[in-house]
């Protein structure tokens, strides 16, 4: 059975961080099965799920300082374990769009952890609305519902919160 590493990764927008990085992985016989990167301003951002036996993933966390030196990445690095599946939790897409202002992710992310609701991934971006340039927010997000909490009653909950924030939202079950 492969153990896993998580690596993490910033520094400045450069070409071949992600050759690199991944030249270092293959190397010492290690497969990436997981990965986000993206550029944040003038930073890339890189996190990785490594897959390898316990020796290899060693042989990988010995290595990557000479990498990310020369490319002036900040790295770190933790074992981890698979998450058993949970079979009672539903999936469910939330999708929020808004006028940008500070506050937003803060709280959506406290209606959701106030119902114990766990935040499996989430994304957000901002850009010019179309014809008047206002700065608009986009946010998308995976949350983790219990099967026993009643789905209709939360869907409301949510519309009409986010209705008070003058945002507009979706919830719907994820789609296979």
């Amino acid at each position: 059975m492969d153990s896993l590493l998580v690596i993490t990764a910033l520094g400045e927008d450069n070409p071949g961080i992600i050759d690199k990085i991944s030249e270092t992985v293959v190397s010492c016989h290690c497969n990436i099965i997981d990965s986000r990167m993206t550029v944040l301003g003038g930073e890339f951002a890189v996190i990785l799920m490594v897959a390898g036996k316990w020796n290899e993933l060693a042989k990988l966390e010995d290595a990557l300082p000479a990498v990310s030196a020369p490319l002036g990445l900040l790295m770190n690095c933790k074992r981890t374990s698979k998450n058993p599946p949970a079979t009672d939790l539903m999936p469910y897409s939330v999708e929020v769009v808004s006028i940008d202002h500070p506050g937003i992710v803060y709280e959506l992310a406290h209606f959701f952890s106030s119902r114990n609701i766990n935040i499996h991934e989430l994304n957000t971006t901002q850009y010019a609305a179309a014809h008047t340039g206002a700065p608009m927010f986009a946010l998308h997000l995976t949350a983790n519902v219990s099967a026993d909490v009643p789905v209709s009653a939360l869907r409301d909950e949510f519309l009409d919160f986010c209705e008070s924030q003058n945002m507009d939202a979706t919830i719907e079950p994820m789609k296979p």
